[in-house]
């Protein structure tokens, strides 16, 4: 019921004991739909090459490093319908339909039986609505218009049309409105409250150009019970050299009562089955240099090894998401930033050879003697250890960074929405405001009403959330909104030719900038890929109906005009 090849997602399962008329017999199975609908948002922080990071390397954050030979650098020559660089950029498209197709299972079902009362019925369906609209808003700001499916297939269908993104936010709100209203305050870990469907709402509002209600949105959970997070709490605090910023970032501390930040976060635990758990988060392999090879010492002999104390600790990274020196150096410009302070970084200069063999064991690495000049990009940069650090669960795995809770939704994110809301309703005082919110915590200077630019609120969402927004995502949906109202000369009609994100990221990702090459690789972007490739498996397998492509892809001269209206039979 819940597994899906790439060709099949459009495709019901065989009846089986699973099948929803076997379960949704009663409320605890709806329950059970509503535990597989949470473990789905694991998907996308969990894992090499997960949502985050396939976002994070279309951005000014980073690129994608050469841990594997086929990853995504070149975007023009690599990134089509038919092939990602192996990077899983066309995945993302299945990703997001494989949890609509369980929501939309409880949502059509949702009267198969008789509830006890009104409330147990709306709060599932609330959550049914929360889990279908999280993964559209991926969907619509990854690949734009797309096939809005509203209901169960009950047979196989290949008439699908492109919806247009307009018609599919305005049925997410309608939809996020219910759910707010029905969904509960206090969850257990792992499910969506309330206040995580405002945050949501929050977001669709802006895409939607919605202004004033995202601001209402984000202030219900803003004035609620979350606070952000500013006393030391949970496992480490009693390491004084370490600080709150630390801890909020510990996943055995995700869901400590004494987070008050957390609005909604994942749940896994290595002490799980298997079967129950994630191959991890990925976060060393991921985000950290390949310190641990190439290295050589003063000798020419290797002066770091894969294994030891150091190894451990700072991880077999991978440069999977290679950060940029935009995201590594320019954005750190207050000095008493607690994002950057006491251990929170791993600095270049930090690292040190580990081989015992070695003459300059202990040392630190010497970036001249790497076995090739051009080694440096994927094996010497600084790189937030506060973020990156997962222990692994036992001694026998790489540690490539474990099972561990993390975050989808946090306060922080909530008070920089609203920042944004105010930003695009010419209150940049209040807005001012809510960044300061952030900043203050951190100990960083406050800015003032006139610093306060698009720009800047791109910066500090850089700064406080890196690891767990998707931040393609956000760069186009904020050049939507440019785009729609004409801001400095953007169009909808020219969004595939000339957008904010592509500007943004040209001007602060260094890589993509000087099409930085090593060997035959090469980091280059165009404006087109401010908008996924729809998978061509998707488009041709849908042999009586048309699913757009986006602009700039081959196949693009056979789209239709998408529709504008979402139906009941959608």
């Amino acid at each position: 019921m819940l597994a899906s090849c790439s060709k099949d997602w459009l495709k019901p399962e065989p009846l089986s004991f699973f099948a929803p008329e076997n379960l949704l017999v009663d409320k605890k199975g709806y329950e059970a739909f509503m535990i597989t609908l949470r473990k789905n948002l694991r998907n996308t922080v969990y894992g090499e090459f997960n949502t985050i990071v396939s976002e994070g390397v279309f951005s000014e954050l980073g690129v994608a490093g050469p841990v594997n030979n086929n990853a995504i650098r070149n975007m023009d020559r690599q990134l089509t319908p038919s092939a990602d660089g192996n990077y899983y950029v066309l995945a993302n498209y299945q990703w997001g339909y494989r949890p609509i197709r369980v929501a939309n299972t409880v949502i059509t079902r949702i009267d198969d039986i008789t509830w006890d009362n009104e409330q147990d019925r709306n709060s599932i369906l609330g959550e049914a609505f929360f889990h279908r609209s999280y993964w559209y808003y991926l969907l619509v700001h990854e690949f734009g218009d797309v096939p809005f499916i509203g209901k169960e297939l009950m047979s196989p269908r290949l008439d699908f049309r492109t919806h247009a993104r307009t018609a599919i936010l305005k049925k997410l709100i309608e939809d996020m409105e219910f759910a707010v209203q029905w969904m509960p305050e206090n969850t257990v870990p792992g499910a969506p409250c309330r206040a995580a469907a405002f945050h949501l709402l929050t977001k669709i509002y802006l895409a939607a150009g919605e202004f004033e209600k995202a601001v209402t949105a984000a202030t219900t959970v803003i004035n609620g019970k979350y606070k952000l997070v500013q006393q030391r709490f949970g496992i480490d605090a009693s390491k004084a050299y370490r600080n709150y910023i630390w801890d909020l970032h510990r996943p055995a501390n995700i869901h400590h009562a004494a987070n008050t930040e957390t609005i909604l976060a994942t749940l896994d635990r290595f002490e799980l089955t298997a079967d129950a758990r994630t191959s991890g988060l990925y976060t060393l392999r991921n985000y950290t240099p390949s310190w641990w090879t190439r290295a050589l010492d003063s000798r020419g002999s290797n002066g770091t090894v894969d294994n030891g104390p150091q190894y451990d600790s700072l991880g077999r990274g991978g440069a999977v998401l290679r950060p940029s020196p935009y995201y590594t150096g320019d954005i750190w410009t207050d000095p008493n930033d607690l994002r950057r302070l006491d251990g929170n970084w791993i600095f270049k200069e930090d690292l040190k050879y580990n081989n015992p063999k070695s003459v300059d064991f202990g040392k630190p690495i010497d970036p001249t003697k790497m076995r090739a000049l051009a080694d440096t990009f994927q094996h010497y940069f600084s790189f937030p250890y506060y973020i990156a650090y997962v222990p692994q669960g036992s001694k026998d795995q790489v540690p490539n960074g474990g099972n561990g809770d993390w975050y989808i939704f946090r306060l922080a994110e909530t008070y920089l929405l609203r920042a944004e809301a105010y930003f695009w309703l010419d209150d940049k005082g209040a807005a001012a405001e809510d960044i300061n919110a952030v900043r203050r915590r951190v100990h960083a200077q406050d800015i003032s009403a006139g610093d306060v630019t698009i720009d800047y609120i791109l910066d500090e969402r850089a700064r406080e959330l890196f690891g767990e927004e998707p931040r393609k995502s956000e760069l186009t949906r904020i050049s939507y909104i440019m785009a729609a109202n004409h801001y400095n000369g953007y169009t909808l009609e020219n969004f595939s030719t000339k957008n904010y994100w592509y500007d943004r990221v040209m001007e602060k990702n260094h890589f993509y900038r000087t099409h930085l090459k090593w060997g035959e690789n090469e980091c280059r972007i165009s404006p087109h890929h401010v908008l996924w490739p729809v998978p061509a498996e998707v488009i041709n397998t849908n042999t009586l109906g048309v699913i757009n492509q986006n602009i700039g892809y081959p196949g693009a001269d056979k789209n239709q005009p998408p529709l504008t209206v979402i139906t009941p039979n959608d």
